[in-house]
This record gives C-alpha cells, sequence and structure tokens, in this order.
C-alpha cells in the first residue's frame, strides 16, 4: 500500500460514481507510520505522496484532481508549501483551498485532501 492506514475511524477514499473523495493525508511514512520531514516543504512532499497513493489505489491519478484542502498548523508555511504543491499538479490547477488550522494529527504541519472525477 502506498499510502498510510487510517489512524482513526475512517476511509482513505469513498467512490462515490463520477467522485472519488480522499480523506487528508498528512506527512506518515506508509511503513512507520511515523511523521516524515521536519519543515513543511517535506512535510507537504510526503503528504502529497500519499495522496497519489490514495489516488492510486482509486485508480486515478493527480490529472484526475478536482479541488483540494490544503491545511497548515502555521500559514506562514503558504509560500513553501506552494512550491511542492505546484510539482505534483499540472495546469489547470484544481481548485483549492489553503487555511490554518489549530492542530492537525500527530502534530503535522500539513495535511491535503482532494476531490477527484473520473
Amino acid at each position: 500500500m502506498n499510502y498510510p492506514k487510517a489512524i482513526g475511524p475512517y476511509s482513505a477514499f469513498v467512490d462515490a460514481g463520477e467522485f472519488v473523495f480522499c480523506s487528508g493525508q498528512i506527512p506518515l511514512d506508509p511503513a512507520s507510520g511515523e511523521i516524515v520531514g521536519k519543515t513543511a516543504s517535506e512535510q507537504a512532499e510526503q503528504a502529497l505522496k500519499n495522496v497519489e497513493g490514495v489516488l492510486a489505489a482509486a485508480g486515478l491519478s493527480t490529472k484526475n484532481v478536482v479541488k483540494t484542502t490544503v491545511f497548515l498548523a502555521d500559514i506562514a508555511d503558504f509560500a513553501a508549501v506552494n512550491e511542492v504543491y505546484a510539482k505534483h499538479f499540472d495546469k489547470p490547477f484544481p481548485a483549492r483551498s489553503a487555511l490554518q488550522v489549530g492542530a492537525l494529527p500527530k502534530g503535522a504541519k500539513v495535511e491535503i485532501e482532494v476531490i477527484a472525477k473520473k
């Protein structure tokens, strides 16, 4: 499996016919379940690898993504995460929301969820 096991009572993705809804991915190593990276950039890279793993399990890729939500522990990391994010999606980029939250699971700096269209 190219994405980490869920750390709660939820599915990594739900196939809803025309759309696939993917749960938020934090920067966990799929094998160890531990956070990967110290910086927001490093963590964004792993979170996006996990997103790609979930999409692959659903038979999709980032090319199918129509909407993303990026949750940041610190909005000051916005630009750094944007640089990494832009490497994982092609133009035209998906619609996106990005926001700072009070805290993320396991002390992560970044969590990314996506909605994909088949």
